[in-house]
């Protein structure tokens, strides 16, 4: 069996990718030094609790698990705290992946799908965002998420690997057979807020800004099933494995939702009212942002078939009340 090397497979999105990985038929090694990520969520394979600028570590593991190509999911994400503590996000999101590329290369390592963000591309007034979007960041999150794309590119050149960095959009929703799901502490998402609020599990829901020029007022957003992202960092490592050429990919339905929108379709699939709070505009919001993910979907023979309204709330419910309380 195959080995694939996951930094931060204990993660939201890293875990859903480990399960597609064994269910794809390879074996996922998990590296994850398990500050954010929980052990529980590593089901697949084996968990190495480490951190991933631990050039050593990562490279007897390369060794003792016959590792063939990586994928990474390791970093910091909240974009509030990016710009409190920028120097943070510079060190565990730049500098230690630079040094996991560094110890990747020297066992030989050359395939790797990056885990990136839409946060690279700031505020964009287009209707479809695609990959010839200017990337122009408006916090230190996405700007780390843009430095890292680029060292992608001139490491790639200069080592000999080939990459794929896949720029999420809004990733929601849970495993549909229950083992796993979005567990962040804070949680900053709306799906699992607005469940928290339903089903009286979390504080009470705030709503940023409603007079956006939106339909209804609202931030209109793409909203994207955790599975169809999983899939997708699949599909996209058998592309590298194939020759697929080393590039930038949006990972998005390609629908845009409003905030208001997601909440009344969460009523509907809660049978229940959603109770929130209105709540000034947070700086730095853009009124849209959508993706346009048909370069993915044609390189990799993707669609993300999970990312409909109904589907993302009800397993993001169903795994929130499978939870113990808190």
């Amino acid at each position: 069996m195959e080995s694939i090397l996951v930094a931060g497979g204990a993660g939201y999105v890293g875990s859903h990718a480990c399960k597609a990985l064994a269910r794809a038929g390879y074996q996922p090694v998990t590296l994850d030094n398990l500050r954010t990520g929980h052990a529980d969520a590593v089901k697949w394979g084996p968990l190495i609790e480490a951190d991933i600028r631990d050039e050593d570590v990562v490279r007897a593991a390369v060794r003792q698990y016959g590792v063939s190509s990586a994928m990474h999911f390791a970093a910091s994400s909240l974009v509030a705290e990016s710009m409190a503590k920028p120097e943070l996000y510079y060190d565990i999101n730049v500098i230690a992946t630079l040094r996991f590329l560094e110890a990747l290369s020297a066992e030989g390592i050359r395939q790797i799908v990056f885990s990136s963000s839409a946060a690279v591309y700031g505020a964009v007034e287009a209707e479809l965002i695609s990959e010839d979007t200017p990337l122009s960041p408006t916090n230190t999150y996405g700007e780390t998420k843009r430095v890292i794309e680029g060292a992608l590119q001139w490491m790639g050149a200069a080592k000999g690997f080939s990459w794929v960095a896949l720029r999420y959009f809004n990733a929601a929703g849970a495993d549909p057979d229950g083992e796993i799901g979005e567990r962040h502490d804070p949680e900053t998402h709306l799906i699992p807020n607005l469940i928290r609020s339903a089903l009286g599990t979390g504080p009470g829901l705030k709503l940023f800004g409603d007079d956006y020029p939106t339909p209804d007022g609202s931030v209109v957003r793409d909203y994207v099933h955790v599975t169809d992202l999983a899939d997708a960092h699949v599909a996209a490592l058998r592309y590298l494995k194939a020759g697929g050429a080393s590039r930038p990919f949006n990972l998005g339905s390609g629908v845009g939702l409003s905030v208001l929108e997601v909440v009344k379709a969460a009523e509907t699939a809660l049978g229940q009212p959603v109770k929130y709070e209105m709540a000034g505009r947070r700086a730095g919001d853009p009124p849209r942002l959508v993706a346009d993910p048909s370069a993915a979907m044609a390189a990799f023979d993707w669609k993300p078939g999970r990312s409909d309204p109904a589907t993302l709330i009800r397993t993001a419910a169903a795994f929130e009340a499978s939870r113990p309380p808190r």
